[in-house]
Order: structure tokens, then sequence, then C-alpha cells
């Protein structure tokens, strides 16, 4: 008897163990739709993955007077649809969080943009995508292979989500904004062998959203534009904004503001004297958090969102 209670015990906990490593450290609420990106795991993924974690400790710095979670060790990226509550008007963004391709601030610039994006009718679909080092491109190409494969899925799934196809945008801040920079300039090829039907959609986006973004202006080389950002005619509209005192530094806003200028390709641009970097779009009392409103208002004026821009003065 002995013998048998201590086999199941060990057969218990190492049940017990095995569902411990394969439940993901951040998991979407119950109810959204989920799926993983790669059907048969990631393009070279490891062997033995690192288990997913969330690295936020007591010590590191509130936003807003709040914590946020830092997601690392993510091997089976995921989408997940975010759907307006009330009316949908069709308009989707695809949001990458940041995390300098080494962790994703998964609420504080994912779950809780999505939010935002629901509040004024746009569906939201969150990416979950393979950290750390998976990132900047061409160093790793994984995070782009990523957001190749997920604007095809969402594109793929578009009636079913009751999505437009030609109403897609992505939003990224800091390293997911040099990602949503890098899928508006990487998307006639993708960078993986092909699987499925969704990688015969398009991976363009229909416009670009990018906030406080980082690797577009080379530093080392007197903030030059980073050659593997290559803008051209065909590159989608992009809204940017950026804190002037940002330690990632400005620069890699206005030089792809130029680019895109230079291009002919419509672009607005917002750049505030304080800010910092990393507040995604919690209020506080500097004024750059407020940039989800003129954000609203750019939707308009490039008609992903249908009607007149809201009246800012009423507010």
């Amino acid at each position: 008897m002995r013998t048998r209670l201590l086999i199941l015990a060990v057969l218990i906990c190492g049940t017990t163990s095995i569902l411990m490593a394969q439940n993901p450290a951040w998991q979407p609420a119950p109810g959204r739709p989920t799926l993983s990106l790669w059907p048969n795991g990631a393009p070279d993924a490891p062997p033995n993955p690192a288990l997913e974690i969330d690295t936020t400790t007591a010590k590191d710095r509130l936003i807003a007077s709040k914590p946020i979670i830092r997601l690392t060790n993510v091997s089976n990226p995921t989408l997940t649809l975010y759907p307006p509550q009330g009316k949908n008007n069709g308009a989707a963004v695809v949001v990458f969080p940041g995390g300098g391709y080494q962790i994703l601030a998964i609420d504080l610039e994912g779950t809780e943009v999505c939010s935002w994006l629901n509040s004024i009718g746009m569906n939201c679909i969150l990416l979950k995508y393979r950290v750390p080092d998976s990132g900047p491109y061409p160093k790793s190409s994984a995070a782009l292979q990523d957001a190749q494969r997920a604007l095809g899925l969402v594109r793929l799934h578009a009636t079913e989500w009751h999505i437009d196809p030609n109403r897609v945008g992505v939003l990224g801040f800091s390293a997911g904004g040099h990602l949503a920079a890098a899928i508006s300039t990487h998307f006639e090829k993708r960078l993986y062998p092909p699987i499925d039907s969704a990688d015969q959609q398009s991976c363009r986006p229909d416009f670009a959203v990018i906030i406080y973004p980082g690797y577009l202006a080379l530093a080392d080389k007197d903030f030059a534009p980073n050659p593997n950002i290559h803008v051209t005619a065909q590159t989608p509209p992009a809204f940017l904004v950026q804190a002037e005192d940002d330690p990632v530094h400005v620069e890699n806003s206005i030089v792809y503001f130029m680019a895109l200028k230079k291009a002919g390709v419509p672009a607005e641009m917002h750049i505030y004297a304080q800010g910092g970097h990393g507040y995604g779009l919690r209020r506080t009392a500097l004024p750059i958090t407020t940039w989800p409103r003129s954000a609203d208002i750019w939707f308009h004026t490039i008609h992903v969102l249908p009607g007149p821009a809201p009246d800012q003065s009423k507010e």
C-alpha cells in the first residue's frame, strides 16, 4: 500500500509539473477568441523552450501609480481578438506591445489599448509575439515573422470576425513601434515558408500608429535612418507620438516621419516636451498622455473611421 501511495504521489507531482510548464504566465480573459500563430510550432523554435514568466517585481517602477505585467520567454505566440461591445465599425488594429524585444508589456501596451480601441468601435487583435531576442530585424526575424503571420490570419478570418480586410492597421509601442514600422516596410515577401491560406493574404497594414518607437534612428551614427526600414510610396500612412525627453531618443520618430514625407506618404507626428518613455495610454498630468484623442481624430481624417472627427472642444 505504501508503495502504491508513493507511486501515486509521484504521478500527481509529475502531472502538476507538466501542467505548470504548459500554462503560459499570462492568458486573456475567458471568452476571448485566441489562435496559436503557428499550428506546427514557430519557425526555428528551440526544442526545449524556457517557461513563460512574468518578470515584474515589487521594485519595478509604477506607471500612473499602477504596476505592469512584463511577460517573457514567449515561445508560442498567439492572437487574441477583442471585438467592440457596442457598434462594430469594421476597422481593426493589430497591437504590438513593447519591451525592447526582451519582454512584452502585455497590459500597459496591450489589453489596455484594446479597451480604448473597443471604446471607439474598433476591433483589437493583440499579438503576443516571441520574446526575448526576437528583434529588431534583421538581427532576428522572429518578431517580424509573427507580425507578418498575424496580419495574414486577421484577413483570413475577416468575415468571421466582422472585420473589413481593407481597414486593418497596426499599433506598436517602443520595440513594438519599430515592429509596426518594420511590417510597414517588409510586406512584399514572407520571411518564412508559407504554411496555409493565411500566408496568401496580404500582410501590408493599411495604416500604422507608432508610439515612442526605438531602432528607427541609429544613435551611434548621428541618428541616421535605419537602412533596414526602407520607406517607399507603398508604405502605409502613419501616426507618430514621442516626447523630446524620451531616453530612447525622439529622433526615431523624426527620421521615420521625414522618410514618409519624402516618399509622399501621409503622416502625422506629435512631439511633446515631456513624457519620457513607456507610459502607454495611462493618463497622467502630462499632456502627452492625451495622444489617444489625437489618434481618434486621425482615424477619421484618413477615413479609417466613418463620419466626422470627434469634437475635442466638448471634452
